[in-house]
């Protein structure tokens, strides 16, 4: 029996009993549109993840109190213990760091924000140096960043985020405006070039003010974010942290052989911290998809099952016919894989309109790959190569004579 014709008999054979084919398909559906949508999904957020990290520069590291990403009660109380980072340690790498062009600081809150009767929710206030701009990746789209006389004087300028423009001020020219933050009034004088949405949350939701000036509002008891560009190669990177690590562990009397309170991190950092989260999540959920794939293979072998025991007289009348015990099998085995593919390629489809749909409500990102639709549509043939085999061994063994003998 030929390849083709086996095909075409089992598309008739499907076609024959269309309902119990689509109710049989349902588990692999499942599995493999839960296999799609979480490729698509991690591999949108890694892209995006990546590219805004790339955009701060291979070069540029931070200085924190507490690390970036915590992994247990105990290192949070770990870094709780620790004393905070001031502003006059950012003045020290400033001042001292020779292998760094640029040093800047940060602080930040969330409170809202108010501009004739309309008021902003969870808008993050940020600290700014007049360098953070840049090192924080943000061009200026309208108006003027922050100048060193901004930080000397602690004035009341305001750079905002494109949220509150387009929330709170949509008609008209924002810069020159007075919005009021926690009460206290600022001059808009510059706009942020819009920064999207991060894993759904937007990134345009932002006030920024001098440090000195945020300082003065809210206090002196806030760790300061530390950030530097080290302009080179990664020998220079190294030169600059190695600098950064020594100065820092000279003010803060960390004691020789003993571990630094502080925390020195890169982009690389944060991209291995993100790889190992989300390839953590990924195998989770992949490891629930499976279940929902070895279920469908289960009901394809049970239903295949039954389909050999409703055409015994027919297997029996092929082989009195002269069909070999190969072509049986392989007519069954192209059966259930024919019905598994097209329960994996309505599942890509499913997948991928599912994470679509997921960006277009919340926003996170997606991105689809050619080979995560094939991995998808290999998977379901496999599973219904593999769960075929059984019942496709069946028939080909059936003895013609009884096979023939059968009732209808």
């Amino acid at each position: 029996m030929q390849f083709l014709e086996a095909f075409k008999l089992a598309l008739q054979s499907l076609w024959a009993n269309k309902l119990r084919t689509i109710l049989t398909l349902i588990g692999v559906v499942m599995g493999v549109a839960s296999v799609i949508m979480v490729i698509t999904l991690v591999n949108g957020a890694n892209k995006y993840v990546s590219t805004k990290l790339s955009g701060y520069g291979a070069d540029v590291f931070t200085v924190t109190r507490m690390s970036s990403v915590i992994f247990s009660a105990d290192d949070y109380f770990r870094y709780q213990k620790r004393k905070i980072l001031r502003i006059e340690d950012y003045e020290a790498i400033r001042d001292n760091c020779t292998e760094c062009s640029e040093v800047g600081a940060l602080l930040d809150r969330s409170t809202n924000v108010v501009y004739n009767g309309h008021s902003s929710n969870n808008t993050e206030v940020r600290g700014y140096t007049w360098t953070m701009l840049a090192l924080n990746n943000i061009d200026i789209a309208l108006g003027r960043g922050f100048t060193p006389g901004d930080d000397e004087k602690g004035t009341h300028a305001a750079v905002i985020g494109y949220d509150i423009v387009d929330n709170l001020m949509p008609d008209g020219d924002p810069l020159g405006k007075e919005i009021r933050v926690d009460g206290i009034p600022y001059t808009v004088v510059g706009v942020g070039d819009r920064q999207g949405k991060t894993l759904g949350q937007s990134q345009d939701n932002w006030v920024a003010v001098p440090i000195t000036t945020f300082q003065q509002t809210y206090g002196y008891n806030d760790s300061v974010d530390i950030y530097a560009r080290a302009a080179g190669n990664a020998e220079v990177m190294e030169r600059a942290k190695d600098e950064v690590r020594v100065l820092m562990r000279s003010r803060r009397h960390n004691a020789v052989g003993q571990p630094e309170d502080f925390e020195i991190e890169t982009n690389d950092t944060f991209l291995d911290i993100w790889k190992q989260i989300s390839a953590l999540f990924t195998w989770i959920v992949l490891g629930i998809a499976s279940i929902s794939l070895v279920v469908g293979g289960i009901v394809i072998m049970n239903i295949m099952l039954v389909s050999v025991t409703e055409r015994t007289r027919e297997i029996g009348v092929r082989k009195a016919l002269g069909a070999r015990q190969r072509d049986v099998l392989l007519q069954f085995l192209i059966e259930s894989a024919t019905m598994s593919l097209a329960g994996g390629a309505i599942g890509v489809l499913f997948g991928v309109l599912v994470a679509k749909l997921i960006t277009m409500i919340v926003g996170f990102p997606t991105n689809v790959q050619a080979w995560s639709v094939f991995l998808g549509l290999f998977v379901a043939a496999a599973t219904g190569i593999f769960f075929g085999v059984y019942p496709a061994s069946k028939a080909a063994k059936l003895d013609p004579v009884a096979a023939l003998r059968a009732e209808m």
